[in-house]
């Protein structure tokens, strides 16, 4: 009889910590979702100095590219002979956005937005180490120019990605020493551009780029190393706070607004009462999103997965390192146990949920879940990315009317969310799956560079306008 009740207790303890710790894992970040049918989406309004923008990155619209690791990347085989850009793409003239912005300017003004997001080329302004290009940086002048004739507020986005194939060569972010080379970089462009932009953001998205070039192999240089994933996020976020800090201390520079570009991307659990399901969902959203939160929010960084990698490292000053974070929101990610920890760290996504043609699912509540939990830094929040795949135009207008939404009632709800970047002006290159994905306002004929506003695209448009007659007299 003794036995049994020990039994029933054991029992009851075990039933109560395993719904004990379901309760810890949904209250983290509950999972939010709104019925549609009963939202009017048009009930919105944003602050009166809100930054309306589209954003781009070099590599994907400018064209003319050499001696970058991408060029070099789009030459590559993988060891199961797939190319390394889908298709055999390869970037070549792109958008032609070096020579056609001030049309693309033009594109701008008649959706209404007051200012633009893009990168620098690192490799075109530094085509060796030693070496300044004046041209390209004149030709980043002038762009700025323009943009400012226009009434266009420039943000510039000095690493998005790619950099020179010397960088790469002597081993980029793996190497602490090379950071020095970042940091030149930066002050030239400061220098020449810093009297004409308010907005830098350092780095876009560090984790997606170690995660992709480090862990998966997809990017440059190419590799699948878990330690090497780590070492090179910890070198990045080293990288941002002496950037940071080299940019303050110019003349000029204690007035810029820096901030680094983080994509959130919920990590939910595809049961939400199976325990292994929140597990699973608890150490994807561990690396991917809480590791470089915290290190932003404590100075301790951690990059944790069991059996493969355990970093560690104090950078204490790095919380004084923000002015505001950029916040890129896309989907979210669901995730099952099978067994099998590789399946089952392959994100799915949940069933009835509609799919973009990047294969994500279209979760516009994730955007006001990604605003709440990013202003746990307690910093001002641009949006700087947001938007979607959808080559025929067919889900892109509610898209971006509930997108906005979220983002209204997220401000409406106290979040300081300073502006709105809708991912992208155009169609581009989108990294190694080629040409294959169309994300733009504007659709592309790369053969003749033509741009042409997408239906969809009008739900931008009419939204700005809205505010411009409507949430402010």
């Amino acid at each position: 009889m003794k036995f049994i009740k020990i039994l029933f207790y054991l029992v009851i303890v075990l039933i109560a910590g395993y719904f004990a710790a379901i309760f810890y894992f949904h209250s983290r970040d509950p999972l939010v979702k709104w019925d549609w049918k009963k939202i009017n989406t048009d009930k919105v309004c944003y602050p009166k100095d809100f930054l309306w923008g589209t954003a781009t990155a070099a590599y994907q619209v400018e064209g003319g590219f050499h001696n970058n690791n991408w060029t070099w990347w789009e030459k590559q085989t993988r060891a199961d002979g797939r190319p390394a850009i889908l298709n055999h793409d390869t970037c070549g003239r792109a958008d032609d956005d070096w020579n056609l912005y001030p049309l693309d300017i033009k594109l701008m003004k008649k959706l209404g937005v007051n200012s633009y997001r893009f990168s620098v080329a690192w490799s075109k302004i530094m085509p060796t180490p030693d070496s300044i290009n004046i041209m390209a940086l004149k030709h980043y002048q002038e762009l700025c120019d323009t943009l400012l004739a226009n009434g266009i507020e420039p943000i510039i986005t000095l690493f998005h990605f790619t950099y020179p194939f010397w960088f790469q060569q002597i081993g980029g972010f793996e190497k602490t020493e090379n950071i020095k080379y970042f940091v030149q970089f930066s002050r030239i462009v400061y220098k020449a551009l810093g009297g004409r932009v308010k907005y830098w953001v350092t780095i876009n998205e560090p984790v997606v780029l170690v995660y992709s070039a480090y862990f998966i192999g997809e990017y440059p240089p190419g590799k699948q190393d878990p330690k090497l994933t780590a070492v090179v996020l910890a070198n990045l976020l080293k990288a941002h706070q002496a950037v940071y800090n080299a940019i303050k201390q110019m003349p000029g520079g204690q007035e810029a607004k820096i901030g680094i570009v983080k994509n959130i991307m919920q990590m939910d659990p595809y049961r939400r009462y199976n325990l292994l399901d929140n597990l699973i969902a608890y150490f994807a959203d561990l690396n991917f999103n809480q590791s470089l939160l915290s290190a932003f929010s404590t100075g301790k960084f951690h990059f944790y997965m069991p059996g493969m990698v355990n970093k560690k490292m104090l950078l204490p000053d790095l919380p004084q390192t923000l002015d505001f974070i950029g916040l890129n929101y896309y989907s979210h990610n669901a995730f099952r146990f099978v067994g099998d920890l590789d399946k089952s760290l392959t994100a799915l996504p949940y069933p009835g949920e509609p799919l973009t043609d990047m294969g994500y699912t279209v979760y516009p509540e994730g955007l006001y879940r990604a605003i709440k939990r990013i202003a746990k830094l307690h910093k001002p929040i641009i949006i700087t990315e947001n938007g979607i795949a959808d080559s025929l135009d067919t889900q892109r207008y509610d898209f971006i009317k509930r997108s906005l939404y979220a983002l209204s009632k997220a401000i409406s709800e106290g979040y300081d969310v300073r502006g709105y970047f809708y991912w992208s002006l155009l169609d581009n290159f989108e990294w190694n799956l080629g040409y294959s994905q169309r994300f733009g306002l504007y659709k592309v004929n790369f053969k003749t560079e033509k741009r042409t506003l997408r239906k969809g695209a009008k739900a931008f448009v009419e939204t700005i306008d809205k505010w411009q007659r409507e949430c402010f007299r």
